[in-house]
This record gives structure tokens, C-alpha cells and sequence, in this order.
């Protein structure tokens, strides 16, 4: 018996699915348990497998096209089988096809309608055109119509703009001035100073991007979040020397390198501890403070940006921190992350030093109440004991959720970041 193959719900925000690619096609036998598609979410790219074994009777959607949760995407069954019961209702062809026959369909109407090549009543036909230039008997001196528009055939008009010739240059010679085929091919235009020509520079292909789940996703929540929640943003601005001279004696001793987002991230973790307001969402009725440290990274893909999720960051030793953010980095790049490594987070960090970027604001990663935007470290000259010498500064900007984070608590928090970052052996003990 027939069996649809329906979109699964892959995530807990999926609405619909995207067909990424048929690993199978019509006539293919499979088995239960075999792949037979990649599905692209709002959060990953996924693999659909069959239930059933079977042949594969019929597939519904093509390639790069769009499918609601529930939707019938193809039909296994019996080789030979009939699935009219089940295609009852289900048009054949895909959605691109559709389109295709609509514009068609569109064109074919607006040809049945007449044209008027020349825009003055006469439909454009080379015969006619001849027999109105050279069976004319009457000429007039005016060859402009009273409204000021200038009298020529559709044939003359065309010439004209090909060879580049302004009508109103011409003397016609046909009926009442009218310009004809013949005025045009005799044409000689008045001897001027050639004027310098204008440059011309080869159009470029403007493109078309189809937005991904994902980036439906991201523009969604982001909205959200911009509109919902009443951000605030404080910039404080960090003494970076003890943390780089840190690194640097770090790296010598350690195998896995440690680089200046783990510290961050680690500095975050254990100011987040002093400061549980910070780490916190806003549920409507009630705001949550979180007893876990879980603090998610964000790492730009092609379509946007994922946020990978840490756990339990203030336990882990920097060690731990740096091997878990590269390769949850890597799995988000090649659209590995499964949901549950998305999910979770206490408090998002967003860096865009390694890009040069000084500071920014961030968009709050709901549920959290706030980010951390962080820049780069900029050598700098500084005051110390009344001279100036060079420094290594860093600005980061808290944005804030008002209805959880009051300006005074943020400012709290960036004071105890920044005591971190400016005391690191601190975060050793």
C-alpha cells in the first residue's frame, strides 16, 4: 500500500523545510532507515529518512522549494502502484513549474492584446509602413502634430534610433511633414565640434537571493527582539596588558591555544556568578535568574549568524573553554550544530575584534536578558605614573534588557568584568 512521505518537524521553531537536495529519485527502491533527502531548517540542514521499504512513485517537490510542516513532499509504495487517491488534490508539477505556466500564461494574454509599436494608434507593419512613405501625394510644411509631437512613421522612428539621429533634425518629406523612411537614409547631419563621448561602462547582473530558513529565522527572532525588548547599551573600556601578557605564558605551557574570546568568555562566566540579575530572562509573570552559567558564542555563517551554547562555562577550565568553542565553531560552519548545542543559553557573546571592529552594539539573543558586543584590542597611548606609554585597550558594550537589568547593575557588571580581564590570575584561583 502507497505511503506519503510527509515534512517531519526537525526543530522545536520549524515551520517549514526546504528541500536541499533528493539523495533518491523516482523509480529508486529503498529501505527503512535509508536517507532519502536533506532538509534545510530555520537552525540546521537535517536528513529525512523513509520508514518503509519501497519504491520511490512519486516526488512532489523539487530542489530549493519550500514545504509547510505536514506537507506531502513524495510517495513510496509497490512498483506500479496507483497513487491517484493520493495525488487527488496535489497538483503534479512543482512550484517552480506553476509559476513558469502562470508567467506564460500572462504573456499569452498580453500578446492577444494590440500593440501600437510607434505609440500613435498604427500597428507597427513594414508593408505598411512603405505604402504610407512612398504613396504619399500630399506634403505639407509642418511636421509636428498640434500638440508639438513630431509626425514620422514607425519605420523612420526605428531607423532613427538606431543610427543614433534626433528627429527633430530632420525635414520630412511625407504627407504634411511627416518624416519617412527616406528622409532618414538621407539624412546628413550639420557639421558641429564633435563633442568629447560619453564613457560607457558594461552593465553588471543583478542578482536574486533566495533567503534561507535560517535567515527567515534570524530576521524573525532579531525583530522580536529589537521591537520587544527595551535595550540599553553601557562601553567600558579595558586595560588588555595583563590579559595578552597572560595568554602568552599560557600558550608556552599549554598544548591547546588559547586565544583572547576564551578569556572573555571565562572573564563573563565569572562575573555572570556575582551578578546573577545578569544572568537572566525576562518569562512575563516572572523573570527566571538562571542557576547554570551557559553562555552562547556567536559565529558568522554565510547566512547569518549561530549561537552555539557553552555550558556550565564558570566550572571549565580555559583548556576545556577553548577546545569546545573551536569545535562547536567548525560543526556551525558546516551546518552540523544539531538544535540542542543551540539551546540553552544564559548570556550571548559577540566578538568582532578579529574583523578590527573597535565597538558595536549587539541585538539581545532572547531568551537572555543581556550581550556582550566585544571589540578589538587597540594599541593605544596611555597615562601611567604620569607618563605616556604604550597600551592595549579593548571596549565592550552590555546591551540590556530593561525590564530585567537596570542601568546600575549593568555598569556593576562591566566594573567586575573589567577587574577580571585586568586581574586574570584571578580567574586561575
Amino acid at each position: 500500500m502507497a505511503e506519503k512521505i510527509e515534512m517531519p518537524k526537525l526543530s522545536d521553531t520549524m515551520e517549514e523545510g526546504v528541500i536541499a537536495k533528493w539523495n533518491v529519485k523516482e523509480g529508486d527502491k529503498v529501505e527503512s532507515g535509508d536517507v532519502i533527502a536533506e532538509v534545510e531548517t530555520d537552525k540546521a540542514t537535517m536528513e529525512v529518512e523513509v520508514f518503509d521499504s519501497g519504491t520511490i512513485l512519486k516526488i512532489l517537490v523539487g530542489e530549493g522549494e519550500s514545504v509547510p510542516l505536514g506537507g506531502l513532499m513524495a510517495v513510496i509504495g509497490e512498483e506500479g502502484e496507483d497513487i491517484s487517491d493520493i495525488l487527488e488534490g496535489v497538483g503534479s508539477g512543482s512550484e517552480s513549474e506553476k509559476k513558469t505556466v502562470s508567467k506564460e500564461s500572462e504573456k499569452e494574454k498580453s500578446g492577444k492584446k494590440g500593440g501600437d509599436a510607434a505609440g500613435d494608434g498604427e500597428s507597427y507593419d513594414p508593408a505598411n509602413v512603405e505604402l504610407q512613405d512612398n504613396g504619399a501625394s500630399e506634403k505639407g510644411k509642418s511636421g509636428s502634430d498640434d500638440d508639438g509631437r513630431i509626425k514620422a512613421s514607425p519605420l523612420a522612428r526605428k531607423m532613427a534610433e538606431e543610427k543614433g539621429i534626433s528627429l527633430k533634425e530632420v525635414d520630412g518629406s511625407g504627407p504634411e511633414g511627416r518624416i519617412i523612411k527616406r528622409d532618414i537614409e538621407e539624412f546628413e547631419p550639420a557639421a558641429t565640434t564633435a563633442a568629447p563621448a560619453a564613457a560607457t561602462f558594461e552593465s553588471r547582473e543583478t542578482r536574486e537571493i533566495r533567503v534561507s530558513q535560517m535567515r527567515k529565522t534570524i530576521a524573525r527572532r532579531l525583530s522580536e527582539s529589537k521591537f520587544t525588548y527595551p535595550h540599553f547599551y553601557e562601553t567600558i573600556d579595558i586595560n588588555m596588558k595583563p590579559a595578552v601578557q597572560a595568554r602568552a605564558q599560557l600558550n608556552e605551557m599549554s598544548e591547546v591555544k588559547i586565544s583572547f574570546n576564551d578569556i572573555v568568555v571565562k572573564a563573563c562566566a565569572h562575573a555572570l556568578r556575582h551578578h546573577p540579575d545578569v544572568n537572566s530572562s525576562w518569562m512575563e509573570d516572572k523573570i527566571i535568574q538562571h542557576g547554570d552559567v551557559n553562555i552562547a558564542v556567536a559565529v558568522a555563517v554565510d547566512e547569518g549568524l549561530l549561537t552555539p551554547v557553552i555550558r556550565q562555562v564558570d566550572m571549565k577550565s580555559l583548556r576545556i573553554i577553548s577546545g569546545e568553542t573551536k569545535e562547536l565553531a567548525g560543526l556551525a560552519r558546516d551546518k552540523k550544530l544539531q538544535p540542542d548545542q543551540m539551546e540553552g543559553s544564559t548570556f550571548t557573546i559577540s566578538n568582532l575584534g578579529m574583523f578590527g571592529i573597535e565597538e558595536f552594539t549587539a541585538i539581545i539573543n532572547p531568551p537572555n536578558a543581556c550581550i556582550l558586543a566585544v571589540g578589538a584590542i587597540r594599541d593605544v597611548p596611555v597615562v601611567e605614573n604620569g607618563e605616556v606609554v604604550p597600551g592595549k585597550r579593548m571596549k565592550v558594550t552590555l546591551s540590556s534588557d530593561h525590564r530585567v537589568v537596570d542601568g546600575a547593575k549593568a555598569a556593576a557588571y562591566l566594573n567586575t568584568l573589567r577587574q577580571m580581564l585586568e586581574n586574570p590570575l584571578g580567574m586561575l584561583l
